[in-house]
């Protein structure tokens, strides 16, 4: 290919990587000849607001669909082929095979560069009935358009999966008046957290009528009037229909085929500037192992940020190699929302590193998303985890009634800045009582850390459930009588009473501090430890495992 030829850029699949590879490859070079292939019938609509559209949050099907083929020829020039499915590569004659849906023709398309963008689909497990039709699982605006639809008459739900779009499925079907249960093979919703950092969620989830089975796994699905879902522990859940939320899988086969590299999990491996094996072929979206960012390993993110955000490195890297930033590895940053509590981590989980045999420390902060003294303060906890000896941030989860994304969005930007917990506490962040705190929260997490590197504070996660433990609960004494911390033995000595009752204590003894937020039980940790006291202090408070709202279900030990 000379000069003077249009590069024939090929991209199998559309809607976020695909999409974003074309156009900006358009923005990039006028000339080239850009062919996008696409099994389905859209090319390019935003998959994460299917199911706000079920609920009815979304009005507009038309909303969703982002792109047409009609607007991207118009608007990019681009050759949009809908309803075409490709069936092979040729890499040594640099062609695709490619089969059209409908009529079942086939034809070769020659390429210079291709680009892979099949995306994930659903797990469907081989389990007994799940051929069911009432056993959905939702990818297209075609599954939605089905679940939609299955909506009218059905009363009672079930969703299989309490991920990210588990919780937003039955989140949306209670919108609708519908009896939901979700069921999860692990003892927590949203798995990738904490499950510390879940207890508000589940609260949440229960106090509008979603039945959770946790720690339950599904085993096969039985017909009948309804589809009944036989779970692992012998229970059965009848439903009118079944949505699958258990994961994807890469659509690989295309690239196994042709010989191309895959990670261990079946996705396919890429450098980083999104090339393939082969160095004409690239891959970007869900279908691809990429790296991470806190760890440098190989990693697989199925979001929608990073495939957008990969394609365009694509569409860089073959129009502007000289000027392509390599790829710098993913987060998994995730926020989702269950009708008040909003929820999402950034970078690793607490359980994700202690997997890795990495050393760590985390601390779990409480406070409020903007000012306490100004109208509608809503609590937020957050937790931090960094490394020790470099004071490293590792990652972050927060969850709350408002304000969840800024602490994300800040942390994720800490995270990728490589930023310390240092850093963390110097941060100058917006504050007006409206909006903020002049002590973020964030900068409270940075303060609680530098405190318990430097050996200011020695955090606990739970209160011990052990006799040599003195169990000190320093909020005020009408409050710690209202709501009893549920564990034998505590003593109430309110803060501004400690320092001349701390006689009350065995100083032979360990003591672990405790009140509602954290903050004063910090306080209450310094006045003992000066004074020759062995003594921890509960991260985050009572809080952190209750709903804020009902400071009366405090949680057994």
């Amino acid at each position: 290919m000379n000069a003077s030829t249009p590069l024939r850029f090929v991209i199998i699949g559309g809607v976020a990587a695909g999409a974003s590879a074309a156009a900006r490859a358009r923005r990039l070079d006028e000339n080239a000849q850009i062919t996008l292939i696409e099994r389905g019938p859209d090319v390019s609509f935003a998959n994460c607001g299917l199911p706000y559209y079920i609920g009815g949050e979304i009005k507009q099907r038309e909303a969703l669909a982002v792109q047409t083929p009609q607007t991207l020829k118009a608007m990019l020039n681009l050759d949009v082929r809908t309803g075409t499915e490709a069936i092979g590569i040729d890499r040594a004659g640099k062609r695709v095979q490619l089969r059209t849906v409908a009529s079942g023709a086939t034809e070769w398309l020659s390429y210079d560069k291709l680009l892979l963008a099949p995306g994930a689909t659903p797990l469907r497990p081989n389990l007994p009935g799940i051929e069911d039709p009432r056993v959905h699982t939702l990818r297209s605006l075609q599954d939605m358009d089905r679940i939609h639809g299955a909506t009218v008459s059905a009363q009672q739900i079930a969703v299989v999966g309490a991920g990210f779009i588990g919780l937003e499925m039955a989140e949306q079907f209670v919108r609708l008046g519908k009896k939901v249960t979700l069921i999860e093979m692990l003892d927590q919703v949203l798995p990738p957290l904490d499950r510390p950092m879940t207890l508000l969620l589940e609260d949440e989830l229960r106090r509008h009528g979603v039945e959770l089975a946790l720690g339950d796994g599904i085993s096969g699905f039985e017909r009948g009037n309804q589809i009944t879902c036989l779970l692992k522990s012998g229970r059965r859940v009848a439903a009118d229909f079944v949505v699958l939320s258990i994961g994807v899988r890469p659509e690989t086969g295309l690239a196994r085929d042709a010989g191309l590299a895959l990670g261990e999990r079946g996705h396919i491996h890429v450098d980083q500037f999104m090339r393939t094996s082969d160095p004409d072929v690239y891959a970007a979206g869900d279908a691809i192992e990429t790296h991470d960012l806190v760890g440098r390993n190989p990693t697989v993110v199925a979001l929608g940020g990073p495939a957008n955000r990969e394609g365009r490195l694509v569409a860089d890297h073959i129009f502007r190699p000289a000027s392509a930033k390599p790829f710098p590895g993913a987060l998994g940053t995730a926020i989702v929302r269950a009708f008040e509590v909003s929820a999402g981590i950034t970078g690793w989980s607490e359980k994700r590193i202690r997997a890795a045999g990495l050393p760590f420390r985390c601390v779990t902060v409480n406070d409020n998303h903007h000012a306490g003294y100004f109208p509608g303060a809503k609590p937020i906890i957050l937790k931090l985890c960094w490394d020790p000896v470099s004071g490293r941030i590792l990652g972050a989860q927060a969850t709350g009634l408002a304000g969840v994304d800024k602490r994300l969005d800040v942390l994720a930007t800490a995270l990728a800045g490589g930023l310390t917990i240092d850093d963390l506490s110097e941060l100058e962040l917006s504050y007006a009582p409206p909006f903020g705190s002049a002590k973020d929260i964030v900068n409270i997490a940075g303060f609680t850390a530098v405190n318990t590197r430097e050996g200011l504070v020695d955090p606990i996660d739970t209160i011990p459930d052990e006799p040599s433990v003195q169990v000190v609960d320093v909020r005020p004494a009408a409050l710690s009588k209202a709501h009893p911390v549920p564990h034998a033995g505590v003593i109430n000595i309110p803060l501004p009473e400690l320092r001349k009752r701390c006689s009350e204590l065995d100083a032979s003894r360990p003591v672990v501090t405790v009140c509602a937020l954290g903050k004063t039980s910090y306080f209450a940790a310094r006045i003992l430890a000066q004074r020759g006291f062995r003594v921890q202090s509960l991260t985050g408070g009572l809080r952190a495992r209750f709903d804020p709202r009902s400071p009366a279900k405090l949680p057994t030990p």
